[in-house]
């Protein structure tokens, strides 16, 4: 009974493991390649492929060798390959990167997911697929109990593997971090082999070195840097993001990937930012008689830490921001290192979605949508029914701003299918491409003479003010959209999918910068590590 009782404890801890290393997995790749749904498609594919695989080899292995010191050695080693995976998958993940856009420089992202989880997670998860089936081998005693003994095994594993799931998300990851998260159950793993060897009287000495190793780097203070090529004020992750604080020249930088894209920024001696933001600072003057000391009520979904708030307040003095911020770790960064005011703001931790149906909602003249992050855009933010909340709580006459930040100069069909959204909601559209950005503003009110009424405001700007050029740029690209063909909803909203077919198309395009910088720096492949830190 006592060996039954120590099967099923190894039953359940190496099904905790197999979750726990699954969902830190995605964390160790979502700086890299992201969040949406494409990468958690390969992850878990790719894990369940494993997990088979360890199942079929694992039944016949239990056939062939019916040895507990077999599987616990196997267990073993899984569980230094586990402790390996924080000091060396980044390094590999991030080499993965740059090694496969001269190989399959059109489909980088997903090829890169793959691959790094072929390198990186497939070899220990086959060994703990292994576990369940020839743990029931060794439980069997006889006919009569058999089908007893593998549920409960089985059912003993899937309960681990719950419990697996929860507390990396919101325990170990969120406290520890990711690579201390795969240290914890590597120690797991590990202690397990260690009381079965102690059991068994031999190979004590190896497994409990290697527990003590794993333990000291478990307390040890490790250098999570995963942009370890450049340097950086913070590096942190939060329940949701990867986060990165730097410093460029006079400006604080948050990024929520460690190569693409800006997720917020501050000039503290600039009030332009030379990002999307001086675009998008143009949607008050589309309301009708618009001055800059007017009373503005401006709501921003997807606040970062501030930057259109401050703006707005900078800009139109009379401006006041209610700003939802999912993450408050991002929220509390807005107020650490880029200088966000509770007069520039009300911070508000929430889903943009769930705020406009709450009672914290109220009416203003400004919305502004600025929740797609850098390579990730969340479906329920972008459908029809989302954009008819969003326009129930606009003045008459008020304005919604929206950042779409992938552009390609072959494929609009994500672009079309936002913006024909928006338009089947308010009865004015209009789009502007940002200046050497991959960023498209969309303006939309249901005022129908929005675009005579930013002609007209914007006369009021001096020609010496630094509002000046952006406000003739947008005035002479601005696009209108008439149609309203393709509508998300709801039920069907492919925006991942479509955005990540035009993020491999921005990324195969701006390859070459990268090859040439390989070609020219004659320092190989760290060529392209110089050209991401700068």
């Amino acid at each position: 009974m006592k060996k039954n009782l120590f099967i099923y404890a190894t039953a359940f801890f190496c099904g905790m493991s197999v979750m726990a290393v699954e969902l830190s997995a995605t964390r160790l790749l979502a700086p890299y390649f992201g969040t949406s749904q494409v990468i958690w498609t390969v992850v878990i594919g790719l894990i369940m492929i494993s997990l088979s695989l360890g199942n079929v080899l694992g039944g016949r292995a239990a056939d062939r060798y019916n040895s507990r010191d077999w599987l616990f050695s196997r267990i073993w080693i899984a569980s230094l390959w586990i402790a390996v995976i924080p000091l060396v998958g980044k390094y590999i993940i991030a080499f993965s990167v740059v090694a496969l856009m001269w190989v399959l420089p059109n489909n980088l992202l997903v090829a890169g997911s793959v691959f790094s989880c072929l390198v990186v997670f497939s070899f220990p998860l086959v060994i703990l697929g292994m576990a369940s089936p020839y743990l029931v081998k060794l439980g069997v005693k006889g006919m009569d109990n058999n089908g007893k003994t593998t549920g409960e095994i089985y059912a003993l594993s899937t309960l681990g593997s719950i419990i697996g799931t929860f507390i990396p998300t919101f325990l170990t990851i969120p406290v520890i971090g990711t690579s201390k998260s795969f240290l914890v159950f590597a120690l797991v793993l590990n202690l397990i082999c260690l009381y079965y060897f102690i059991t068994a009287g031999r190979k004590i000495i190896r497994t409990a070195v290697s527990s003590a190793i794993i333990l000291a780097l478990a307390l040890a203070p490790l250098g999570n840097s995963y942009a370890f090529w450049k340097k950086t004020v913070l590096e942190d992750e939060s329940l949701y993001n990867y986060l990165q604080v730097a410093r460029e020249g006079d400006a604080v930088i948050l990024s929520t990937n460690v190569a693409f894209g800006v997720q917020s920024i501050y000039r503290k001696n600039h009030r332009m930012t030379g990002l999307y933001y001086d675009t998008a600072l143009m949607a008050p003057l589309f309301i009708k008689g618009m001055d800059f000391d007017k009373k503005l009520d401006v709501l921003v979904l997807g606040l970062g830490t501030g930057t259109f708030a401050k703006q707005c307040r900078s800009f139109f003095p009379a401006a006041h921001t209610d700003g939802v911020e999912i993450d408050p770790k991002i929220a509390a960064l807005s107020k650490k290192y880029f200088d966000l005011t509770d007069q520039e703001a009300t911070i508000y931790i929430n889903d943009g979605r769930t705020f406009l149906t709450g009672r914290d909602a109220k009416h203003y003249d400004v919305i502004m949508v600025d929740a797609y992050h850098d390579i990730t855009i969340p479906f329920q933010m972008t459908t029809v029914e989302f954009f008819r909340q969003v326009k129930s709580h606009l003045n008459p006459g008020g304005v919604i701003v929206m950042n779409v930040n992938i552009r390609s100069s072959k494929n609009n069909e994500i672009i079309d299918y936002l913006t024909q959204t928006v338009r089947s909601v308010m009865n004015r559209v209009y789009t502007c491409n940002v200046r050497g950005s991959t960023n498209t503003i969309v303006f939309a009110s249901d005022d129908e003479g929005m675009q005579k009424n930013y002609a007209e405001n914007i006369k009021k700007i001096g020609s010496s003010d630094v509002l000046s050029d952006i406000a003739g740029y947008v005035r002479d690209n601005l696009r209108e959209i008439n149609a309203a063909k393709y509508i998300l909803t709801d039920e069907i909203a492919p925006v991942e999918v479509m955005s990540q077919k035009v993020l491999d198309e921005i990324v195969s395009a701006g390859l070459e910068d990268y090859k040439n910088a390989i070609r020219t720096s004659g320092k190989g492949l760290w060529g392209i590590f110089d050209m991401l830190s700068e």
